[in-house]
């Protein structure tokens, strides 16, 4: 009689949450950027890693939340949910609002934080860390400065982010563990010019490089 070899247990799914600043008022950082060019930016930051997380076969579902309604209809159309923002003078308390929207949608689905200012952003890399990040409890990637944070993701019943000023810090002194390895398109967020030359460095999505192509 032939033997068969236990199931492999279910990967955990995800579900994305990704914060979307209205583009008008994104990346002030960018001071030095005409206010037109300045807010395609923000809004081709926002497209590319919307457009990167759809296509993650880890992620089973993206919610983008946002107060920007017209923005939030080119969003929907990459192939996400959308709702408004609940506070939008509080980061964290805006992304726990959202996982509570999405554990009522998807209850089978592990929360991820994810900024969406990553236009370099690769499926493959965003894979890589939430493989690590299935293995259970509360994960974090930290940007390429080791200083800020990029994702955060923890069960629903633990989901507590602590995005901020140092929030690489606060997450680790939360009991979140730090996802290591390489994962420069992860790492890539963009504040400023140092960063849109990194992420540029790295290749950007279609809408990124289209817009940012003058100042390259």
């Amino acid at each position: 009689m032939a033997s068969h070899d236990p199931p492999d247990p279910p990967s955990t799914s995800f579900v994305a949450i990704l914060p979307v600043k209205p583009p008008r008022v994104g990346k002030s950082r960018l001071g030095d950027v005409e206010d037109v060019r300045r807010r395609d930016l923000a809004g081709a930051f926002a497209l590319d890693t919307v457009t990167a997380v759809v296509a993650c076969p880890e992620v089973a579902e993206v919610l983008v939340v946002t107060d920007d309604a017209a923005f939030s209809r080119d969003l929907v159309a990459l192939g996400c949910a959308s709702m408004p923002d609940g506070d939008t003078h509080d980061l964290n308390a805006t992304l726990q609002q959202a996982a509570l929207e999405a554990r009522r949608r998807w209850p089978h689905l592990q929360p991820v934080a994810i900024c969406a200012d990553l236009p370099a952003l690769r499926p493959d890399d965003l894979g890589a860390a939430l493989r690590v990040a299935s293995t259970g409890g509360a994960w974090f990637v930290a940007d390429a400065v080791e200083v800020g944070t990029t994702l955060y993701t923890a069960p629903y019943a633990e989901f507590a982010p602590r995005f901020g000023v140092g929030s690489r810090l606060a997450h680790q002194a939360s009991g979140a563990r730090a996802v290591t390895g390489g994962l420069a398109t992860l790492r890539c967020d963009v504040d400023d010019r140092a960063d849109l030359r990194r992420a540029l460095s790295l290749g950007v999505g279609t809408h990124t490089a289209a817009v940012a192509a003058p100042l390259a």
